[in-house]
């Protein structure tokens, strides 16, 4: 493994094209060039760069995702030759809510569920429908000048066109969790929970294009993110032209980023178990351990992946996030 720049905090998206390695870093609220000290873009203070990408045909193009933490906005921009294209994902969100019809939580609730849940300290209701939220964490590149985006926050994948357009992909399947003795009583839950399925938000991290056209999309499981439920992140396969999804493998710790690699393979970025892993042949393996391993991307026969600084109780870092080089 050979580290390229230890010059990130939180690096949580990248890419890697035409010989150089954009980086979107959250921590600052840049995208920057690896082994180039001034950023190329600066986004909102305060605020985030969370995905960024590059088109690899057709006149060089510089797409990222941000959003704005002061107004709640979040957006596409495109930044090519000849001017600057800027896709309003928050206010999408805000007219369409694609996730809006999807109902979320325990299907027909006993009296006893939803008051559980109601009594229970910053937990979501018993049952509801997708919310009014945007947070677009990840880009990609797409044909005809457009672009892929993956919106953690309104559970569903976008595609941006030329023009600035956005119209929804898929809305990703819910997370269902069933609900035992042990969780019930973790979380002081009477047991007319016991037994009951709730199903949570998909969350998507990551997509990413096959040459066969189809959508490859990184999942955390909603709800708790990190693995006191179990480790529940997972991979689908998505039809563009249809939205369907299929589930390819679950099972993550943290499935924060998916990389596309040769012979069907796929690398996906495990964020709280520290390791890059592999499907291939519908079976998951691990390829290497990388504490706070948070994003992957596969280039030239070779594996990159971005590590998040370690923090402290407080989420202050307590040193550098890193890109690195690992050769397979």
């Amino acid at each position: 493994m050979h580290v390229l720049s230890s010059d990130y905090v939180f690096p949580f998206q990248f890419a890697v094209a035409h010989g150089k390695i954009y980086v979107a870093d959250s921590g600052t609220s840049t995208v920057s060039l690896v082994g180039s000290d001034a950023p190329l873009v600066t986004g909102p203070q305060p605020g985030e760069i969370a995905g960024v990408d590059v088109n690899r045909d057709g006149p060089p193009a510089l797409a990222y995702t941000s959003t704005n933490y002061a107004n709640g906005q979040t957006a596409l921009t495109v930044r090519r030759r000849g001017g600057v294209v800027t896709a309003d994902l928050s206010g999408f969100e805000q007219a369409q809510n694609p996730d809006g019809s999807q109902h979320y939580g325990v299907d027909n609730p006993s009296q006893c569920v939803i008051d559980a849940f109601a009594n229970l300290p910053d937990a979501p209701p018993a049952t509801y429908t997708g919310i009014l939220d945007s947070h677009p964490y990840s880009v990609s590149d797409a044909p005809g000048s457009s672009w892929w985006v993956a919106d953690a926050g309104g559970n569903d994948l976008l595609k941006v066109d030329a023009t600035g357009h956005v119209s929804t992909v898929s809305v990703l399947p819910r997370q269902p969790l069933v609900i035992t003795a042990d969780i019930a009583a973790g979380l002081g839950l009477p047991d007319c929970v016991v037994g009951v399925t709730y199903n949570f938000e998909p969350v998507p991290t990551d997509v990413e294009q096959a040459p066969n056209g189809a959508l490859y999309v990184s999942t955390l499981p909603g709800g708790p993110e990190d693995p006191s439920f179990g480790a529940r992140g997972s991979v689908y396969r998505v039809d563009p032209r249809t939205g369907h999804a299929t589930l390819v493998a679950t099972g993550f710790s943290g499935a924060t980023n998916l990389a596309l690699g040769p012979n069907g393979k796929i690398y996906v970025a495990e964020l709280f178990a520290g390791r890059i892993s592999v499907i291939s042949h519908g079976t998951v393996t691990p390829v290497v351990d990388l504490p706070n391993a948070v994003g992957v991307e596969y280039a030239n026969g070779k594996l990159y992946a971005s590590t998040m600084a370690p923090t402290d109780d407080q989420f202050n870092p307590t040193g550098p996030g890193t890109i690195v080089r690992i050769d397979l």
